[in-house]
């Protein structure tokens, strides 16, 4: 309160409501004048507000069903269940959304939302399309045909495929370059994330490779037919502005073929950074490099 300039010494008012017996404060918005008296503030506080907020944070990378199990927990009266309908109601219009898909997913922009005590699921579910929207033009997704040749949509496809990949931030744009690079040459995408979308909880990854899914990037090629994971504005803005591929005098590219391109990268360090190559040579000496080194099994 001292911050936004409704009372001037945040020790004083302490000391006063103490002695005035304290308040007991119910979450929500008050309506207080700056530089009131602070007796006038003790008792707008006292009055509970109309309309009581819970605060719910989202992370980036979380799908429907993690997000519907999020609100459900911390509002505890709206329903996962309800949600997760909602998510797949085609009545809640996203502008991203192609006719032929069904579900939301990847539409619902990762966040802290306080929600109303009167909002119900589809009221959240359509504040968090309307959030995504917003930011999705304030980085340029409209543009996206224009700066990497594919449609918004699929740019949040490719945008949550980074999501999961990337641990630093330093990793996203050369991720998003891999994965146009193979797009462009018709080699199959190779995504571990996306194995694991909607998959068995207790499948191995040797499983999830062998399961015909159109969301297994090891079988298919192309994009997954939905984004896997809800992207935040980072990973948009990285699969609008992907990495260069690195110069002729790179000496990854040495002994690749022109034109020199990232294809792979692999995990090599324990704070979640990957090394990129432009050859299967330079792929395979890197992963034996992260095995001697623990990363990998």
């Amino acid at each position: 309160m001292r911050d936004e300039g409704f009372i001037t010494n945040a020790s004083v008012f302490r000391w006063y409501v103490a002695r005035k017996g304290g308040v007991d404060l119910v979450p929500g918005y008050y309506q207080i004048t700056p530089k009131s008296h602070m007796g006038d503030i003790m008792a707008r506080l006292k009055i509970p507000p109309s309309a009581t907020f819970t605060k719910v944070t989202f992370p980036e990378g979380f799908v429907i069903t993690q997000m519907a199990e999020r609100l459900a927990e911390k509002t505890m009266r709206l329903s996962a269940d309800q949600f997760v309908a909602s998510a797949n109601d085609p009545s809640i219009v996203s502008q991203y959304r192609p006719p032929a898909v069904s579900t939301l997913e990847g539409l619902l922009f990762p966040d802290t939302y306080q929600v109303s005590g009167d909002e119900n699921e589809a009221q959240v579910v359509q504040r968090m399309v309307a959030l995504l929207e917003r930011v999705a033009r304030q980085v340029g997704l409209d543009d996206s045909q224009k700066l990497v040749g594919v449609s918004p949509y699929k740019a949040l496809i490719v945008a949550s495929m980074i999501e999961r990949e990337a641990t630093l931030g330093s990793d996203r744009a050369k991720i998003a370059r891999v994965i146009y690079n193979r797009l462009e040459i018709g080699m199959k995408l190779q995504i571990d994330a996306t194995l694991y979308y909607n998959a068995p909880v207790d499948a191995t990854f040797s499983d999830l490779k062998a399961l015909d899914s159109p969301y297994n990037t090891y079988l298919y090629k192309g994009l997954p037919p939905t984004p896997i994971a809800s992207p935040g504005r980072a990973a948009i803005d990285a699969a609008l502005h992907p990495a260069p591929n690195p110069s002729s005098g790179d000496p990854i590219c040495s002994n690749a073929p022109t034109p020199c391109r990232y294809l792979y990268y692999v995990l090599s360090d324990a704070d979640g950074g990957h090394t990129f190559a432009a050859t299967l040579a330079q792929h395979e000496a890197n992963v034996a490099t992260a095995r001697a080194a623990g990363l990998l099994p």
